[in-house]
């Protein structure tokens, strides 16, 4: 007995509605003729199988690049930002609020000018040894800063030098005058805070 192809299903599937049109046919008969039916839409189906899985991918793949693109950026900026940490550590100068580069060390030195200062400039002089602890402060980081940085060609446009150095030349002035144990006047204590308050902008 040849095999049944599916040639011959579609062949047989030609002769079904003439056997279906005669006479019926016992329940037997039935049931073999329906199981020589052959799944005459094999192709058609492997066929929608075929395009659904394209389409799948077709809508997958963007996706996918989408993602993977987007990983790699992630990576690259974490990178990038670690490798930008590491070399701030090494870099000798900082950028300030106003966007200039400075030398840290600099930096350092006027800040700490304009924080000892102004605590001085505040501190109640009725009580003596406070006061003296806060002017020492006050007076060694102006000793830095001057040691460091007087003269030198890399600061000394910088308005963070200049408010600096003129807050310092006015309390030189005023104790030159009245004597090292005077007590600041309002106008000069008010001109030496505006003059930190505007370093304070530049750095």
């Amino acid at each position: 007995m040849r095999s049944l192809t599916l040639e011959s299903c579609h062949g047989l599937a030609e002769f079904e509605p003439a056997i279906s049109r005669s006479q019926p046919l016992p329940s037997s008969e039935r049931r073999l003729h329906s199981s020589w039916r052959c799944p005459a839409t094999l192709s058609e189906t492997t066929a929608q199988t075929r395009r659904l899985l394209l389409m799948g991918a077709t809508f997958l793949a963007p996706l996918s690049f989408q993602r993977a693109h987007a990983e790699e950026k992630a990576s690259s900026e974490n990178d990038e930002g670690s490798l930008g940490g590491l070399l701030s550590l090494f870099d000798p100068n900082e950028k300030t609020k106003s966007g200039r580069i400075l030398p840290k060390v600099y930096l350092k030195n006027a800040r700490e000018v304009v924080k000892n200062l102004r605590e001085s400039l505040k501190e109640d002089s009725k009580d003596s040894a406070k006061f003296r602890r806060s002017a020492d402060s006050a007076k060694e980081s102006i000793k830095d800063f001057m040691r460091n940085w007087t003269g030198q060609k890399s600061v000394t446009s910088e308005d963070s030098y200049a408010a600096l150095v003129r807050a310092i030349r006015l309390l030189a002035d005023f104790y030159s005058k009245k004597g090292p144990t005077a007590a600041l006047s309002e106008d000069i204590k008010s001109k030496v805070m505006d003059d930190l308050n505007s370093a304070e902008a530049a750095l």
